[in-house]
């Protein structure tokens, strides 16, 4: 059997050939320059900390009227806490009455302190008739244990 002869056809250039090649960099332009990337970082940064001294100046006036206020409202809230223990005070005499009217010789109100001037009661002393949780809310706050 004889062997067809295949031809093939081979690729060629286009008439006149291909065109140039560019191969010089060509890269655009992007973004900012460095220089104005610097003076855009400079900018913002003096404007923060303008802010920042502004807010810091505002921030020293709110606290020393706050400390104002605090000072003004010291002989109230004193007054207050003292009215709330005195009250305290009162309310244990009276149950120390009713607990030991059956003993004979005790002097209701009598001070465990061998001095005349006032001393201030503790919080074992205020709330030792009291119940349990108003003794711990009272000397632990809203401290909680996890």
């Amino acid at each position: 059997m004889a062997a067809a002869v295949v031809k093939v056809k081979q690729d060629m250039p286009p008439p006149g050939g291909y065109g140039p090649v560019d191969y010089k960099r060509n890269l655009p332009r992007r973004g900012l320059s460095g220089y104005r990337m610097f003076a855009i970082g400079i900018g913002v940064s003096i404007f923060g900390y303008w802010s920042i001294f502004k807010w810091n100046r505002e921030r020293r006036r709110l606290q020393i009227e706050d400390l104002e206020t605090r000072i003004a409202m010291l002989p109230l809230l004193q007054a207050e806490h003292d009215r709330s223990v005195l009250r305290q005070l009162r309310e244990n005499l009276e149950e120390e009455a009713k607990i030991m009217k059956d003993v004979p010789g005790w002097k209701v109100g009598e001070s465990m302190y061998n001095t005349d001037r006032w001393v201030p009661p503790t919080v074992t002393e205020l709330f030792q008739l009291r119940p349990q949780e108003e003794f711990i809310h009272k000397r632990f706050g809203f401290q909680r244990y996890v």
